[in-house]
């Protein structure tokens, strides 16, 4: 392979899978998924590789150069050769692998998800995030829009014959999704509302792969209270629809303009408006001022989405890294480096390009871990008949969440960055992928919530639940992990990650004291660090468990490669990233509020 070529690691993710998590025997207990045994996993992985490389991948430097173009009417062209890829992509009943096949799908685990999801969006970030939002969307219609069109508007969605959209945002109000202006009057109609407005940053907005666009649009009806409590979700499509989904007259909603990014630039980033160009219909899914609450169910699984591409650009880079440093030859190795005359070599050979893959493998590894554990306990969660695991496995979900969505976007965008310096000056130019990772890969940490806002989700509300029961309950799964670590050789990291998770416990009752006095400014001053020390200390149990699995598989005998890999690995976690963890809350405690002074920045 060169390092041009798209390559994905089956052998960790099938260690990560089967060895560590085991979700062939944690799943095949779930009624849902007792069909589904290693063999069917195995081969869905498989063959899904191959589309990664043949359908995929093919498109994705092609995107990046050509983007997206709007006609005068509103219509999004995409990129060449991205419909025949939906066609081939969606007939093979990928676009929603996780929707029952009654409707399109595969009835795939949430986990296995994980992973295709991983592999997908490295071969072509752009690409896939017309198929992600479209199953999204098309899980909260199926789940609450109108009744008479529930089955077969999911169909079409999660097969990939219609798209869909999650319009949130609009000028003035990103992250502030209550100060959401557009109107939604009712006419009388049975459930139709005429709408007006704005949205912006809508991604899928249009796009010429499919016949019809299910926009998910958040509104605010007349007389409705300020705030998100007064939001309403409706479905908007492009082109009306009779009871047989027979497709009418185009609606009011129109792209105005697209946006021209940094990155992801096969992706149609669309200012939609409503009600600018004619009468916008928009049916109500739910009930009024019911918006937040249904577009939550579609957010947790975008932000678990968005957290798995940013390890999907940290392991396309990485995989990338490793090729490109195995072929590329330059100077001699350190102990000839006196000698003119000594064989070059790769710069694998070199210290400080192992050093860097090393950096790259460990922290792909550990939230490929992370991703997979989140997914699981998801599916648990949602399909156990034991009323005590899926509370537990929903509250470690819900605490996890921010999490993931957050360290996965930063570190990985992190991976894809460290991949440019592996390549040297061909990693800046356009020849070679890893400096379109990083382009893609920066809007991870903005989207679906800021990283920002989902530090304060996690310090202002995941971990006041119950009195901080979730994360008392983490605590103890992962000191039960650590305790494991010492009695298996493992003394000295196990007793780093649990000195740093005390620390993490300690920075959280100091913030909580400084917000008890009255501090809130200070207090959530400290969120954004507070998460990525958690951060840390999560991916180093997850290097914790894979380091465990590796040796008690190898049941006394040498370790193979790929078992000493995740020793390796743990050793190198608890010494060269977790110290990171233990600074941040020794920041945290100092109490360093200087920010904060009211002319600063004046």
């Amino acid at each position: 392979m060169s390092a041009t070529s798209f390559t994905y690691d089956i052998d960790d993710v099938c260690f990560s899978l089967f060895q560590q998590h085991k979700i062939h025997e944690r799943l095949l207990k779930l009624e849902k998924y007792e069909d589904l045994d290693r063999d069917v996993y195995e081969a869905t992985l498989s063959e899904a590789y191959k589309v990664a490389r043949e359908v995929l991948h093919p498109v994705n430097k092609t995107g990046d150069e050509q983007g997206c173009t709007l006609d005068e009417e509103g219509n999004v062209a995409t990129p060449e050769g991205f419909k025949n890829a939906w066609d081939e992509f969606c007939g093979g009943g990928w676009a929603a692998p996780g929707a029952p096949p009654e409707l399109g799908g595969a009835g795939m685990p949430v986990a296995m998800g994980v992973v295709l999801q991983e592999m997908f969006s490295g071969a072509s970030m752009a690409f896939m995030m017309y198929p992600g939002l479209a199953s999204a969307a098309a899980r909260v219609l199926h789940e609450f829009g109108p009744e008479k069109w529930r089955d077969a508007i999911g169909e079409k969605m999660f097969s990939g014959v219609w798209g869909g959209t999650m319009c949130l945002t609009e000028s003035g109000a990103g992250s502030s999704v209550g100060d959401n202006r557009c109107k939604a009057t009712a006419t009388g109609d049975n459930g139709v509302y005429l709408l007006e407005g704005e949205k912006i940053f809508i991604t899928g907005g249009d796009h010429d792969m499919v016949s019809n666009i299910c926009h998910l649009v958040l509104a605010r009806t007349d007389e409705a209270p300020s705030g998100t409590k007064g939001l309403s979700l409706f479905l908007v499509p492009k082109y009306e629809f009779d009871d047989n989904l027979e497709l009418g007259a185009r609606n009011g909603a129109h792209v105005l303009k697209l946006e021209h990014k940094m990155g992801i630039k096969g992706s149609a980033t669309c200012v939609l408006g409503l009600g600018m160009r004619g009468p916008c219909k928009g049916w109500i899914v739910g009930e009024e001022c019911q918006g937040i609450e249904l577009m939550f169910h579609m957010m947790n699984e975008a932000r678990i989405g968005v957290g798995v591409q940013g390890l999907a650009a940290g392991s396309a880079a990485y995989q990338y890294s490793k090729s490109y440093a195995k072929d590329r030859v330059q100077g001699t190795s350190i102990s000839n480096i006196k000698d003119a005359n000594a064989p070059r070599v790769s710069i694998i050979e070199h210290p400080d390009v192992r050093r860097m893959l090393m950096s790259q493998k460990v922290l792909v590894e550990t939230m490929r871990s992370l991703a997979i554990r989140v997914g699981l306990e998801a599916d648990i969660a949602e399909h156990s008949k034991d009323e005590a695991e899926r509370t537990s496995c929903h509250e470690r979900v819900d605490l996890l969440v921010p999490i993931l969505k957050s360290v996965c976007t930063d570190r990985g965008f992190d991976v894809a960055v460290t991949g440019v310096q592996v390549f040297g000056g061909y990693g800046y130019i356009g020849e070679y992928p890893v400096e379109q990772l990083v382009r893609d890969a920066k809007i991870q940490s903005i989207y679906e919530g800021t990283n920002g806002i989902q530090a304060l989700d996690l310090l202002g509300r995941k971990m006041r639940i119950g009195g901080g029961k979730l994360f008392m309950n983490y605590m103890q799964f992962a000191n039960e992990i650590i305790e494991r670590g010492k009695a298996s050789g493992f003394e000295a990291e196990s007793a780093a990650i649990g000195k740093a998770l005390q620390n993490v416990g300690a920075s959280a009752m100091f913030i909580a004291s400084i917000g008890q006095g009255g501090k809130l400014d200070a207090a959530m001053l400290n969120a954004v660090p507070f998460l990525n020390a958690f951060g840390y200390v999560v991916l180093g149990v997850e290097a914790l468990d894979q380091a465990l699995v590796a040796q008690t598989a190898a049941a006394g005998a040498e370790l193979s490669q790929h078992q000493r890999g995740k020793v390796a690995n743990l050793k190198f976690f608890t010494t060269q990233v977790l110290p990171q963890a233990v600074a941040l809350t020794k920041s945290i405690q100092s109490g360093d509020d200087s920010p904060l002074a009211a002319d600063l920045f004046d």
